[in-house]
């Protein structure tokens, strides 16, 4: 798949600044997504976290991870009404700091569907090291 410009991301998830946390879509099979994002300093969390040694929340990496692996569903789940939401992380592991000035890539495999859940497990790399490891599970949610 070409570079996808932003367009295509919001047309994939529902996620919009200062939330969206994809930049780029690098390259996309039917059970795999690997995406980037690049933390410029500016961001909103870094203000608080920490204001004289920034890094990347956590939480943040995950997001990101999770919202890769949207993307790769809402091509899974063309058709289907409602938007992808995470249900369940598993197995969360924090291998490397991220600060501002790094990007991330972001890889994202389904393993397993049952059902309405989603199964898939995501890795957040920086420079080729792990950053973070995770499991998750995403529903398709209806609209209310």
């Amino acid at each position: 798949m070409a570079h996808p410009t932003l367009e295509t991301i919001h047309a994939s998830i529902p996620h919009r600044a200062p939330m969206l946390l994809v930049d780029e879509i690098v390259s996309q099979t039917k059970d795999q997504i690997v995406c980037r994002k690049s933390f410029s300093g500016d961001e909103y969390f870094f203000q608080g976290h920490y204001p004289d040694q920034p890094i990347v929340p956590g939480v943040i990496l995950c997001e990101s991870t999770v919202q890769a692996g949207a993307v790769l569903l809402s091509t899974l789940t063309a058709g289907a009404e409602g938007v992808p939401v995470l249900t369940r992380m598993t197995d969360v592991k924090f291998k490397k700091i991220i600060k501002p000035g790094d990007t991330i890539e972001m890889t994202v495999k389904l393993d397993e569907v049952v059902s309405n859940a989603w199964y898939l497990t995501g890795i957040a790399r920086c420079d080729g090291k792990v950053a973070a490891r995770l499991g998750f599970t995403c529903s398709i949610a209806t609209p209310q």
